[in-house]
């Protein structure tokens, strides 16, 4: 009796933990997308100067082109890097203009 209550029990976690989603299975947004969902600031300039069919959505090519239009106004010493004190003076620049 004992081995059967076990053998139901397993038979009833199987099924939902079979039904779980794999890492593999799980599509991760590309950078530029991550960039602008993370930062409500970035979000919002991006949406409002790179959102080119209007409809309030960034999509990947739209991400991608303001994410390349935000490195060039971030990247003040021009080493193809942004560094955390030039995203800060970018975002605050939006901030000022927007």
């Amino acid at each position: 009796m004992a081995r059967f209550t076990i053998a139901l029990c397993l038979a009833a976690v199987a099924g939902p933990l079979a039904a779980q989603p794999t890492p593999a299975s799980l599509k991760t947004p590309p950078p530029a997308m991550q960039l602008f969902e993370r930062d409500w600031v970035l979000m919002n300039w991006a949406l409002k100067y790179y959102d080119s069919n209007h409809d309030l959505l960034i999509e990947p090519d739209e991400a991608q082109a303001a994410a390349a239009a935000f490195r060039n106004l971030a990247d003040a010493n021009h080493d193809g890097r942004v560094t955390p004190q030039e995203y800060a003076a970018a975002r605050a620049d939006i901030l000022s203009h927007d």
